[in-house]
């Protein structure tokens, strides 16, 4: 991993950015007016009801999706600019994803599961498998890089799920309800594995939930409600 960064640089640059889904000949605004900067190094909580938004502000910062109007820079890149091939590339480089339904492939063991990210990379098979176990040895899961995900437990398919979105060593961590299909000790040892991406890896992590026990493990925690966002005391 990355040494950590300075924390007064800005990382997440947002700004006036609107966002319209057309159903229809009916137009929803999901996102209206809003700005938000993420500096580097923080852990950052999105919270707020179903259809606030919060999905599709990550799909913006991770290049999913593109806004309907207004800029979205990371790393000082405006990555709203990107065609989609550059996307991909850029993605691939700078984003890790952590999905609330792990999103493993279940032909492949915990092991390749972690390895497809570095697939769009130009490491040998050696440098990969470095990776990868570097990887699996930081989320506790190296005993198990053989097994298949219908042999883990939903705590450790959510383990390689994470060792999958830190392979690549990424600038930017984007966690969508991780711990959201968990109970609760299994809940807290993902949580416990972010916390340390972020306190001992200067990891900048933007984590969508819905949890106050998952956001109050934040450093800062922002609300959303009707695509506008409002801020909350750090827990």
């Amino acid at each position: 991993m990355s040494p950590p960064a300075s924390p007064a640089t800005p990382l997440v640059q947002i700004a006036s950015v609107e966002k319209i889904f057309h159903r229809g000949s009916e137009d929803v605004l999901v996102l209206a007016d809003l700005n938000l900067t993420v500096p580097t190094g923080e852990f950052l909580a999105l919270m707020g009801p179903s259809g606030s938004g919060k999905s599709t502000l990550l799909n913006l910062i991770g290049g999913l999706d593109r806004p309907t109007k207004g800029t979205v820079s990371i790393a000082g890149e405006r990555v709203d600019r990107l065609s989609d091939r550059q996307l991909a590339g850029w993605r691939a480089r700078h984003i890790g994803f952590v999905f609330q339904l792990y999103n493993l492939m279940p032909v492949l063991t915990a092991e390749r599961n972690v390895e497809l990210p570095l697939l769009l990379t130009s490491l040998t098979r050696a440098e990969r498998k470095k990776h990868v176990a570097t990887a699996l040895a930081m989320v506790g899961l190296s005993h198990r890089a053989h097994h298949f995900p219908r042999t883990l437990s939903g705590g450790e398919q959510q383990r390689v799920g994470l060792a999958r979105g830190i392979v690549t060593d990424p600038t930017l961590l984007l966690c969508d309800e991780p711990t959201g299909d968990l109970d609760r000790k299994s809940g807290d040892e993902i949580l416990d594995l972010l916390q340390a991406l972020n306190r001992e890896h200067g990891k900048t992590i933007v984590m969508v939930t819905h949890d106050p026990h998952a956001a109050a493990r934040a450093t800062r925690t922002v609300h959303l409600d009707k695509g506008r966002l409002s801020t909350a005391a750090a827990p």
